[in-house]
C-alpha cells in the first residue's frame, strides 16, 4: 500500500481524500515505477478534481512528478530507453499524487545533474506550456519587435511564458495583480515586461479583479492604436473579451487555460474586424513525440541555469495538506511554483 490523493467523486476540494491506496506494480510493460520525492500542483489539477476536464472515477489526482527510478520493466529485449533503476527523472503523467507512480517510459525525463528535484518538476507543466506558446503557437504570426499580451505574469504559466517570449524578441505588456508585486520598482524587469499593467485583487482574494483597470485602452495606449500581435491568455471567461479587443491586424489569440472559467462560445464573426485568428492549445499536442519533448525539456533547463528564466519556488506542502493546496492556488496566493513534499 501507499499514500496517494484518490478521487472518487468530483466536486469542490472536499472530494480530496488523503488516502491508503494499492501501489502500482513494479514491473510493467513499458512504463518505470517512480517513487516520487514531489509533485507539481498546477491549474489542470483543480479541472480533474471539479470534473471540468472529466475522468473515470476513482482516480489518483496529478499529472506532473519526479523522483529516482525504483523499477523498470523486466523484458531483457527492451533496453528501456537508456533508464536505469536509481535514475532521477520528472514526468508528466497522469497519478503523481502518489508515493508511487507507473510511467510511460517515453514520458520520462532526465533530471540534470546540477539540478535540484524541485527546480526540475518547476520546469515540467508550466515550463514546457511556456516553451510552445512563445515559440510555436504564434510563429510566423508575431515577429520579433511585436508587441504581444500576456495575463497572470506574476504566478504560475505566465510567469514562465512573459520570459521565454522576451527571449524571443518579442515586446511584451504583462498583468497582474497587486498582490503579486512585491517591489514595484523592480517588477518590470523581474516578469520578463516591456510595460506592466497591474489589477487590483478581487475582493477577499489575491487573483486579480480584471474590471479594475481598462486594460484593452492601456494596450492601444501602449501600441500607439495596433493592438497585439500575440496574446496569451490562461485566465479565460473574465478575459476573452478584453482579448479580442487587444488583437492588432491578422492577430493570433491563444486560450489556453479556465483559471477564471472556461470561455463561453462566441460567434466567429468576432475575429472579423481584425482578420484575427484563435486557437485554443494544449501542452500534449505539443511534446507528442519523444524527440520533441526533450528538445522542449532541454532548452528550458538550459535558461534556467544559464540565469536567462527567473524561477520562484513559491510554496512546498506537505501531500495530506492537499485541500489546503488548493484553495491556495484557486484562492489566487502563489507567486510561483507550487509543489507537495512525498
Amino acid at each position: 500500500m501507499m499514500k496517494a490523493v484518490v478521487v472518487e467523486a468530483t466536486g469542490g476540494v472536499e472530494v480530496l481524500q488523503y488516502k491508503d491506496h494499492e501501489a502500482p506494480p513494479q514491473f510493467s510493460p513499458q512504463k518505470a515505477l517512480v517513487k516520487n520525492e514531489y509533485a507539481g500542483l498546477n491549474f489542470i489539477d483543480t479541472y480533474h478534481r471539479s470534473g471540468l476536464y472529466p475522468r473515470e472515477s476513482p482516480f489518483i489526482l496529478g499529472q506532473e512528478g519526479g523522483g529516482v527510478i525504483e523499477g523498470l520493466p523486466n523484458d531483457v529485449d527492451s533496453d528501456n530507453l537508456g533508464f536505469k533503476v536509481g535514475d532521477r527523472v520528472v514526468y508528466g503523467a497522469f497519478g503523481s499524487y502518489a508515493e508511487y507512480t507507473s510511467v510511460p517510459l517515453d514520458k520520462l525525463v532526465p533530471v540534470p545533474d546540477d539540478m535540484d528535484m524541485k527546480t526540475a518538476i518547476a520546469c515540467m507543466t508550466q515550463g514546457l506550456t511556456a516553451h510552445y506558446l512563445s515559440s510555436s503557437v504564434g510563429a510566423g504570426i508575431a515577429k520579433e519587435g511585436d508587441w504581444i499580451l500576456v495575463y497572470g505574469v506574476g504566478s504560475g504559466t505566465g510567469q514562465w511564458t512573459s520570459q521565454m517570449c522576451k527571449l524571443q524578441g518579442y515586446k511584451v505588456i504583462g498583468t497582474t495583480s497587486k498582490g503579486k508585486v512585491s517591489d514595484i520598482n523592480n517588477a518590470k524587469s523581474a516578469f520578463g515586461c516591456d510595460e506592466l499593467i497591474i489589477l487590483e485583487n478581487a475582493t477577499g482574494k489575491s487573483y486579480a479583479d480584471y474590471t479594475s483597470v481598462d486594460i484593452s485602452s492601456k494596450v492601444m495606449d501602449i501600441t500607439d492604436g495596433k493592438g497585439c500581435k500575440l496574446i496569451i491568455d490562461g485566465i479565460g471567461k473574465d478575459t476573452y473579451e478584453i482579448s479580442l479587443q487587444c488583437l492588432a491586424k491578422r492577430g493570433l489569440f491563444v486560450s489556453f487555460g479556465n483559471a477564471s472559467g472556461a470561455v463561453p462560445a462566441f460567434p466567429v464573426l468576432r475575429l472579423l474586424p481584425q482578420s484575427a485568428y484563435m486557437t485554443r492549445p494544449k501542452l500534449n499536442d505539443y511534446v507528442a513525440t519523444r524527440e520533441e519533448l526533450l528538445e522542449r525539456a532541454k532548452d528550458v533547463f538550459t535558461w534556467v541555469k544559464e540565469g536567462k528564466i527567473n524561477i520562484v519556488i513559491d510554496r512546498v506542502f506537505e501531500l495530506e495538506q492537499v485541500r489546503a493546496a488548493h484553495e491556495y492556488l484557486e484562492n489566487g496566493g502563489a507567486k510561483g511554483k507550487v509543489l507537495f513534499k512525498l
